[in-house]
């Protein structure tokens, strides 16, 4: 199987940007550990970030007849962008949103997901963790193109 893991805006700032609330590993890291997780149950996930909205958008697209699954954590984007909502529900490869926060704990603003209703389903508040349950809820595959 093979994972796009998408990464939106201050993703690449982990382990520095409120380290209280998303910890203190970095994109690297947490891109490390996902790579390695994969690897271990003979899967391949391909991580890719970036805070611009069209680029991810891009990604969506380019995933279809390459990956399998897409693991995807829009970032603030998650509560707005009807473009990568649209851009998921074009493609035929399933996807699960993931949050490394709870976002239902947090400001108002953040307990609404656009993105979620183009996903199998969402994953909040395991930390780094739920990156990897959204992948293993694949590999067990629970998941199928609709």
């Amino acid at each position: 199987m093979k994972f796009l893991i998408l990464n939106g805006p201050n993703l690449n700032l982990l382990g520095q940007r409120e380290p209280g609330i998303y910890g203190e590993d970095s994109y690297e890291a947490l891109c490390r550990r996902l790579q390695d997780f994969a690897a271990g149950r003979g899967a391949t996930a391909e991580c890719f970030q970036s805070n611009h909205e069209g680029a991810l958008v891009d990604a969506i697209h380019g995933a279809q007849g390459v990956y399998d699954a897409i693991v995807i954590n829009p970032g603030a984007f998650t509560h707005y962008s009807y473009a990568i909502l649209d851009a998921l529900k074009s493609v035929g490869v399933p996807a699960v949103e993931v949050h490394i926060s709870n976002i239902h704990q947090r400001e108002e603003f953040r307990h609404k997901s656009v993105t979620a209703a183009a996903c199998v389903g969402q994953i909040c508040g395991l930390g780094l963790f739920g990156y990897e349950a959204a992948m293993s809820y694949f590999l067990e595959g629970k998941a199928h193109v609709c």
